[in-house]
């Protein structure tokens, strides 16, 4: 679970920019889209493409 500490004078605008960077960072958004039921043919064909290039890259 994703969890950020406040400062003591940090604003809300802030702590929910930090709190969504990394949200973004451990994939949950991403891993919430994968188990969809339903895939658009526009996010199959990008989800395709960095596969593509993630296998290209380590090769």
């Amino acid at each position: 679970m994703t969890q950020i500490v406040l400062g003591d004078n940090e604003g809300i605008d802030s702590a929910l920019r930090r709190f969504k960077r990394e949200v973004s960072k451990a994939g949950i958004l991403a891993d919430v889209k994968k188990n969809r039921h339903f895939e658009t043919p526009i996010e199959k064909r990008k989800r395709k493409a960095v596969a593509a290039r993630r296998k290209k890259r380590f090769r």
